[in-house]
């Protein structure tokens, strides 16, 4: 493979890397986000429930406890829809971090290769200097003996 060719292959790989990192991070970003609201959704629920403790203990009808108890289911609701949202965001968290592994998997098969190729040019380049200078020195030997 050229020289080109390779630098081209390798600059596409690290594109992909990039672009998967970026997803990587928006889908752990997402997952944080939805354990932040599965919190706050229980701490309001407890706060909720701390109120309601409060005003049963001064007396409470039973349309205000109704509504008081509607409100709290609705909260259970909410906090079961958030955790649901969480383990997807978890899901696709782990699915990003594996394809991101796997493309730099790729892309240090591609640098090694990169490498690989930049050695046997270096070689055959010092193979051709080697062959150059050992001419130089026969041509001067040559000359010397005419002399």
């Amino acid at each position: 493979m050229a020289k080109t060719q390779l630098d081209t292959l390798l600059k596409y790989e690290q594109e992909k890397v990039d672009r998967c990192a970026e997803q990587l991070k928006i889908a752990e970003n997402e997952y944080q986000q939805n354990i932040t609201r599965l919190q706050g959704v229980a701490d309001y629920r407890l706060e909720y429930m701390k109120r309601l403790s409060q005003r049963a203990e001064q007396g409470l009808d039973s349309a205000t406890y109704s509504h008081y108890h509607a409100f709290i289911a609705k909260l259970d609701q909410a906090s079961s829809q958030v955790e649901i949202a969480m383990h997807q965001a978890k899901a696709l968290a782990e699915q990003s971090k594996s394809l991101w592994l796997k493309q730099r998997q790729k892309l240090k098969a591609v640098q090694s290769l990169q490498e690989q190729r930049m050695k046997k040019l270096n070689l055959a380049e010092q193979k051709r200097e080697q062959k150059m200078f050992d001419e130089i020195a026969t041509q001067q030997l040559i000359r010397r003996n005419i002399r």
